[in-house]
């Protein structure tokens, strides 16, 4: 195991990780660059409760994001420090098998691979693989 020059802000971590609506976020972007538009329509809360738990993310340093036009995209950074990425993705696969959060992913793959059947995403970039910058279901 290499040892990471870099530490990190475990307490911040912790903290990032203790809400439902950060969890959910993270388990959409998992393995996925997400359109905030996307994460408005399937947790079905508003625009700005999303960007202020994503801001969190964001400082917590587990979030990067990128604008495109009036969009902005956000994909899951794992932390460089060993023992916060092993918290980190030890996570995330529990996400993965928590029913609740593979019915989110369903919703992301329906709304991304059906926009003519979700009206408010009209428009909306979909969301796109990281590595093949296509969406997974499509």
């Amino acid at each position: 195991m290499s040892h990471s020059p870099k530490s990190h802000d475990l307490v911040l971590l912790f903290a990032a990780l203790a809400d439902r609506t950060r969890l959910r976020l993270l388990n959409l972007m998992d393995g996925k660059e997400v359109c905030v538009c996307y994460f408005v329509e399937i947790l079905g809360q508003s625009q700005p409760k999303i960007s202020r738990h994503l801001a969190y993310l964001r400082r917590a340093g587990i979030v990067a994001a990128r604008r495109e036009g009036k969009w902005a995209h956000y994909k899951i950074v794992v932390p460089k420090h060993d023992g916060a990425a092993r918290i980190f993705n030890e996570t995330l696969a529990v996400l993965r098998e928590d029913r609740a959060m593979q019915a989110d992913q369903t919703r992301l793959e329906k709304a991304c691979c059906t926009p003519q059947k979700r009206p408010a995403l009209e428009g909306a970039p979909t969301p796109r693989v990281v590595e093949a910058l296509a969406c997974s279901a499509c």
